[in-house]
């Protein structure tokens, strides 16, 4: 009485245990918790710091310290400003403040840095991307190695029956006993396929699963129920272009050029004249050891009050072609980052190019392949027929099933690719 209890609860927590996620849910997990995107995050955190970091240069920086040292020897009498053998006791207390009143250079980098969060920002959508196009290609090859396997899968029954059907028919001499034979050969010509097919969707299952960063099978992944409606564009042209100048990637290189522009500036800045001030108040108290007559501690420390204020000017007349050669060489870093960003428009025009047309291919190809399944499924009934009858032998139904099986898988295959390419495309667009 209580086994089956056990086993029935057993079997409910395991069906509740695993979830059933959509191509959508796959999506947004991925978005939420892959690692790369979570390290694209801190990258635009680090560089909102730098920003913080340029604009504090244009604070005053301020220190506060005090000094306490003794002499012993021939030192110089605080009191007479002349050398005298003492044992002398000093302390120094002071404040500074600096700050640069002109620095170009300071300008240009808050602008650097606010550029360089700007390019990270589009590096992380370029990432999301990546991951979801990743993410799509897999999901689609988990649905086509699981529909293949769930079409041979009900063949494996349905030869047995078959095969235990004409083993009767042999006995009572309706049919040759090579049939028998051939039907088995057959079967196990469709056990190796499922087989195959069945190590092809768990391994295409666990690529799906490494990739959402889930190292258990805790998912059964399905497939949502939306009928395939074609995408429109005028022409392939006008729509790729569309979708090349909303990507990231387009915005990236345009951005990494201002970056580029940017840091010429920066190096050039130092070839200008830099103007700073410093404001410092001191104080210092001073004691001769071992005697008496000392000035009180209170007295000293406000008769030796200094304030000093200070500007100076800085003009670079030669550094040794330091700045210079800077200088160049952020040229030169600029015409790799021109010769960067045009490999990867390129690489960009050939993926949306070879996907819109791989789209266009895959529905003219789902289109006569669901007119030849038909053909093949009629085929395959009407074979069926003839050999219950004895009108063909095994062999024959065998090439006609194959025939009608590889129709089939055909027909799933090309509707998965319409749909593929459809998300693919989707990526682009809604980017």
């Amino acid at each position: 009485m209580h086994k089956p209890i056990f086993i029935f609860i057993f079997f409910f927590q395991c069906c509740a245990a695993q979830q059933h996620w959509s191509l959508q849910q796959c999506l947004d997990y991925a978005q939420k918790h892959n690692p790369n995107i979570q390290q694209s995050l801190v990258n635009i955190s680090k560089n909102q710091r730098e920003i913080s970091e340029a604009k504090g240069k244009l604070l005053p920086s301020a220190n506060a310290g005090i000094a306490h040292s003794y002499s012993f020897g021939s030192t110089i009498n605080p009191s007479t400003n002349s050398r005298e053998a003492l044992n002398v006791q000093y302390d120094q207390f002071y404040a500074t403040a600096a700050v640069d009143l002109l620095n170009w250079k300071n300008f240009l980098n808050i602008s650097l840095s606010k550029m360089n969060k700007e390019s990270s920002e589009y590096q992380l959508k370029t990432m999301q991307n990546d991951i979801k196009l990743g993410i799509v290609n897999l999901f689609f090859q988990y649905m086509k190695s699981k529909s293949w396997f769930e079409v041979l899968e009900p063949q494996i029954s349905g030869m047995k029956e078959q095969i235990a059907r004409t083993e009767k028919e042999v006995e009572i001499g309706s049919r040759a006993k090579s049939d028998v034979y051939d039907i088995k050969a057959n079967f196990g010509t469709i056990q190796e396929q499922w087989i195959s097919a069945k190590n092809d969707m768990n391994v295409a299952k666990l690529n799906l699963l490494a990739a959402l960063n889930i190292n258990k099978d805790t998912v059964n992944f399905v497939m949502a129920e939306n009928p395939v409606k074609p995408l429109a564009f005028v022409t392939k042209e006008d729509f790729i272009d569309q979708l090349v100048q909303k990507n990231p990637v387009y915005s990236e290189a345009q951005k990494n050029l201002e970056i580029a522009d940017q840091r010429i500036k920066v190096a050039k800045s130092e070839y200008l004249p830099t103007l700073s001030g410093t404001y410092q108040w001191s104080t210092f108290y001073s004691k001769t050891l071992n005697t008496s007559g000392n000035t009180a501690f209170s007295e000293q420390f406000s008769q030796n009050k200094n304030q000093q204020l200070y500007f100076g000017l800085n003009i670079p007349v030669f550094q040794q072609f330091q700045v210079k050669n800077k200088v160049e060489m952020t040229k030169l870093d600029q015409l790799v980052t021109k010769f960067e960003n045009q490999k990867n428009l390129t690489e960009l025009y050939r993926n949306l190019n070879i996907i819109a047309e791989q789209y266009q291919n895959a529905l003219e190809k789902n289109r006569i392949l669901q007119e030849n399944f038909e053909n093949q499924k009629l085929s395959f009934q009407r074979s069926e027929e003839k050999y219950k009858e004895g009108l063909i032998d095994a062999y024959s139904f065998f090439v006609v099933r194959s025939n009608w099986l590889q129709a089939s898988n055909n027909l799933l295959n090309s509707r998965y690719d319409v749909m593929l390419q459809q998300e693919l495309l989707k990526i682009f667009e809604n980017q």
